[in-house]
């Protein structure tokens, strides 16, 4: 069970496929811009340090709040309905089609079930609450984005698997038949459908859940489902990407994007909530939805810094911004939540 929880590299007709990639290079993907997953001068030890003593405001000291919708019953409002399940998890209802991203039910995000526990009240939601899923969108194979138990628990309802180059050969390890999973490199497209175009777009990260990384590609996808098109933008850090996307496919009607775990010695993997907003101007984005925070604590700082931070940034900045709970639906051009429900808890 452990062997499988680590999944498995690419290898034959696979790697020969990836070694053509325009970003594999020498023995991995490469970023666009040079990136180091951390700065030279940080120091291993002190790090490992500073995580055993984390302080206690890095998770929340009561039960988050939310709320349960049936996903299995939505109203079927004419655009695009997404619900947040915690971190960089969420669902998606557009044209009568659902759409899963990095769905993560586990209550852990790691390969041992001690390890990176979710926030209590965090999980309302599991694999059995979810419907038959159109599409399931994974943008790298890190544990918080790609969590085996999960995978194994929803794959009956999946009918297709859409993924950065590399990435199947997790999935076929996992049992996953070859035949629904699509793989893409940057910039490449699949039409499943007349109104319907995915695109997977460069992100600024790493893969790999040993110590052998780069080995599959991680990416950010757009999703352009008839007169709307959304950026689910996995994890990055702040780089030129950002700009090129929003110029050859903006504007969005929403950027989903990464807003927490940030860390000082590994400044160009993740971006500041400052960041995150300069990086929804760059996409041209209509409507802000942060992510990546409030379910697990991967950083140092606050639970609570990432959404704080992103709030002040955005109206300086005068970027529209929903903040909505676990579970809370965000409807879009109709109802796009902004409560400040984490000061209650």
């Amino acid at each position: 069970m452990l062997l499988k929880v680590f999944g498995r590299n690419p290898s034959g007709e696979l790697l020969k496929k990836i070694r053509n990639s325009p970003n594999y290079k020498g023995h991995g993907f490469e970023n666009i811009s040079p990136t180091k997953i951390m700065l030279e001068s940080a120091s291993t030890f002190d790090i490992a340090k500073k995580f055993i003593n984390k302080n206690a405001d890095t998770r929340p000291s009561s039960t988050l709040p939310s709320l349960k919708t049936d996903l299995k019953n939505l109203n079927r409002y004419n655009g695009p309905e997404i619900i947040w399940f915690g971190h960089s998890s969420y669902f998606i209802l557009i044209n009568n089609k659902t759409f899963l991203i990095d769905p993560v039910f586990s209550g852990h995000a790691s390969p041992f079930p001690f390890m990176i526990k979710s926030f209590k009240g965090s999980d309302i939601y599991s694999a059995d609450d979810m419907p038959t899923i159109d599409y399931l969108l994974l943008t790298h194979d890190h544990y918080d984005h790609l969590d085996y138990e999960t995978i194994i628990q929803i794959r009956s309802k999946v009918k297709g698997i859409y993924c950065p180059l590399g990435l199947s050969s997790h999935l076929t390890w996992w049992g996953i038949d070859k035949k629904i999973i699509t793989e893409l490199d940057w910039w490449e497209s699949s039409q499943p459908a007349d109104d319907l175009t995915i695109t997977a777009a460069p992100a600024r990260h790493f893969s790999g859940r040993t110590s052998k990384r780069f080995k599959t590609l991680w990416c950010s996808f757009i999703l352009k489902a008839g007169n709307y098109t959304l950026y689910l933008g996995g994890d990055s850090g702040y780089d030129v990407h950002f700009k090129t996307i929003g110029e050859k496919y903006g504007p969005f009607d929403i950027s989903i994007l990464e807003s927490g775990q940030y860390f000082d010695a590994w400044p160009l993997i993740h971006m500041t909530p400052e960041q995150t907003v300069q990086a929804a101007i760059d996409l041209k984005s209509k409507l802000l939805l942060p992510v990546h925070w409030g379910k697990f604590s991967l950083a140092l700082h606050p639970w609570t810094d990432p959404i704080n931070r992103v709030l002040s940034a955005s109206k300086s900045a005068g970027v529209n911004i929903t903040t909505p709970m676990i579970g809370e639906t965000v409807l879009l051009n109709a109802s796009t939540p902004q409560t400040k429900w984490w000061e209650k808890v």
